[in-house]
């Protein structure tokens, strides 16, 4: 157990600095519903404050050299190295995380800002291009510089609070780009204590802000033009509206999925068993690629049901504090209450239960369901949950076809040794991703990560983001 406590309340961090507010948010643990600290919340004064000093930093921030963000970002790997402990005890209170999955994020956490070190002083930064296409143009050379967008509008989520809002952070200091960021109201400790460690390092004043606010007070991180660019991660629905009102800026949008795994008849099911439940039931299922559904195909249905009911059925929430727990609470009662809804909607559609299917407070149990409706919203839907939908198909086009009639993309599994049809899989399916022999859970933080269809647009992966805050600028020399 972590002696770590957490202090009464935390300041935001405006240009760089802790301030007070006038308003406080109660942050509870997510497990025993206690209040365990508050965190100053941010109003429409101090939000505009913190667009203008990062602007008045665009400048400072773009004449970094590669030495000096290299040093900040490695300074951050170090620091959250030291509060690990911390850290980790953060994430299993605020956000109701397992221990190990606690542990594990800590230690991507300090992986994406390794990455991003690594990637600042191995940037292309640009090109020599011919410009002698035409004799009119014979005596004239082009190069390239990729140069930062300016200052960014970041917005991470509940379910991931240090890896995800690192994915935004540490690619904005790559790049140069001065930042505001919304941490989720739900878990905006890890964030601010993100920001302790940024305050500690060279940045220029202006360069961050890490500003918890409520969601109907935060409009200018969507709408202000100042901001070259929004990246956004949360639903489908807030997302997409947020795109429609963000103006002239970029946006990046991760918006979640419905992810589904193929197993094929070629498959060892004992040796995919350990992953198929991990994937759908690690961290309560409230993970953008959780597996969501399972199609098998009809030679194997029935041996992978069996097996996987069993499994299913050892798994019992509890206390996240447990080394044992798989799953803990969800993120708040409502959301399980969201969540039984759509199973019990399912069944009265005709679905069966085959696993879990009780609720105990924010405690969902494993479970497993078999004959839904695609009508279902458990079916058309995310469901961010411990919820996990078995299919039966008789032919790999079928399968193919079966994945493709999600709303969503983002990434899906397929478990064969057949090569063809794993190539065929990633020609095929509508999705940013395909994972050969895993789960859709699957995620190293400097692969390209996102999808397309409704689970939003761009990609985050160090390289990728940085590539899409910064943009071309060309210069033209006549001879």
């Amino acid at each position: 157990m972590s002696t770590f406590s957490f202090p009464n309340q935390y300041p935001l961090y405006l240009a760089n600095r802790p301030v007070t507010s006038n308003e406080w948010l109660d942050v509870t643990d997510k497990f025993s519903l206690k209040t365990v600290t508050q965190v100053a919340l941010a109003d429409n004064t101090i939000i505009n404050q913190a667009i203008e000093a990062a602007v008045k930093a665009e400048k400072p921030m773009a004449q970094l050299k590669a030495f000096q963000k290299q040093a900040i970002l490695l300074h951050c790997v170090r620091r959250f190295t030291e509060r690990f402990d911390e850290l980790t005890e953060v994430l299993v209170v605020e956000g109701g995380k397992s221990l190990t999955s606690a542990k594990a994020e800590v230690l991507r956490l300090i992986s994406t800002f390794q990455l991003a070190a690594d990637a600042v002083t191995q940037l292309d930064k640009g090109a020599v291009m011919p410009l002698d296409v035409t004799e009119t143009a014979g005596r004239y050379r082009g190069m390239t510089q990729r140069v930062p967008v300016g200052a960014v509008s970041l917005i991470s989520p509940f379910n991931f609070p240090l890896n995800l809002t690192a994915h935004k952070i540490a690619p904005a200091i790559a790049a140069g780009c001065p930042f505001v960021l919304k941490p989720a109201s739900l878990t905006p400790v890890s964030a601010l204590i993100m920001a302790e460690v940024l305050a500690e390092t060279d940045l220029p004043i202006g360069a961050f802000s890490i500003l918890p606010c409520h969601r109907e007070g935060a409009d200018l991180f969507v709408t202000d033009d100042r901001f070259k660019l929004l990246s956004f991660t949360g639903s489908d629905k807030v997302g997409w509206d947020m795109k429609a009102r963000a103006g002239r800026k970029k946006v990046v949008l991760e918006l979640g999925g419905n992810a589904a795994v193929i197993v094929e008849p070629d498959t060892d099911i004992d040796a995919a068993l350990d992953r198929l439940i991990t994937g759908a039931f690690i961290q309560s299922g409230q993970v953008c690629i959780s597996v969501q559904r399972i199609l098998a195909h009809q030679d194997i249905y029935d041996e992978l049901k069996t097996k996987f009911v069993a499994r299913a059925k050892l798994l019992t929430p509890a206390d996240p504090h447990l080394a044992s727990t798989v799953i803990g609470p969800m993120i708040k009662e409502k959301e399980a209450q969201r969540l039984k809804g759509w199973i019990d909607d399912a069944v009265q559609q005709g679905a069966s239960v085959l696993a879990g299917g009780h609720l105990n407070g924010v405690l969902l149990e494993a479970t497993v369901l078999e004959n839904v409706p695609d009508s279902a919203d458990v079916y058309q839907n995310e469901a961010f949950g411990p919820v996990v939908i078995l299919e039966k198909y008789s032919s790999f086009d079928e399968a193919l076809e079966l994945v493709n009639q999600s709303r969503f993309g983002l990434q899906a599994g397929l478990y064969t040794q057949n090569l063809n049809k794993m190539l065929q899989a990633w020609d095929e399916l509508h999705v940013g991703g395909v994972i050969i022999n895993d789960v859709p859970t699957f995620r190293v933080d400097n692969m390209p990560y996102g999808g397309v269809k409704d689970s939003g647009l761009g990609r985050e992966g160090i390289r990728f983001a940085i590539a899409d805050m910064t943009e071309e600028r060309v210069l033209v020399i006549k001879q």
